[in-house]
């Protein structure tokens, strides 16, 4: 009987959903959901990295550099359509308003681009990644590397807090 309790219990928490594993960082009044890359393989010498910043206080957040020991150089990057065809550019900088959230994502606007990258990415590796405010200062946080689709669900879960 309690061979079946705990075989029962052993499924249910291999059931809960990736989202349980979100997590996040605070920079004075800025918030870091949910860093997360997508895996690159070795053929691939770059990989992007998404969060999320969420501005909780009166003034503006601008995100003006990032570096990661799990690549050469990162670089702020936007995403998005020019005559029906998808561009990716590089931006100094990112800024975000106010009481408002910048949401990174695969599949078009802003991430972090990880150039030369030390080593392949894979689905459970984990790096840290130093990002550079204007005004406030660095803060590091660590990566995971998810499939976009997880990473992507537990980032949006940490909102619903």
């Amino acid at each position: 009987m309690m061979r079946v309790i705990a075989s029962r219990l052993l499924a249910a928490a291999l059931t809960i959903p990736t989202v349980a594993l979100a997590h996040d960082y605070r920079l004075e009044d800025v918030r870091i959901a949910h860093p997360f890359a997508v895996p690159a393989p070795p053929s691939v010498p770059h990989a992007a990295a998404y969060l999320d910043i969420q501005v909780e206080g009166d003034d503006p957040a601008v995100l003006v550099g990032a570096s990661s020991p799990a690549s050469g150089s990162v670089e702020m990057h936007d995403m998005a359509m020019d005559d029906g065809v998808m561009q990716m550019r590089r931006v100094e900088r990112i800024e975000v308003a106010a009481g408002t959230t910048q949401t990174m994502r695969p599949g078009g606007g802003h991430h972090l681009m990880l150039l030369e990258l030390v080593a392949p990415l894979s689905e459970g590796d984990r790096f840290p990644l130093t990002l550079e405010f204007a005004e406030r200062g660095e803060i590091t946080v660590e990566v995971w590397v998810q499939g976009a689709e997880d990473g992507g669900e537990a980032a949006d879960a940490h909102h619903s807090h």
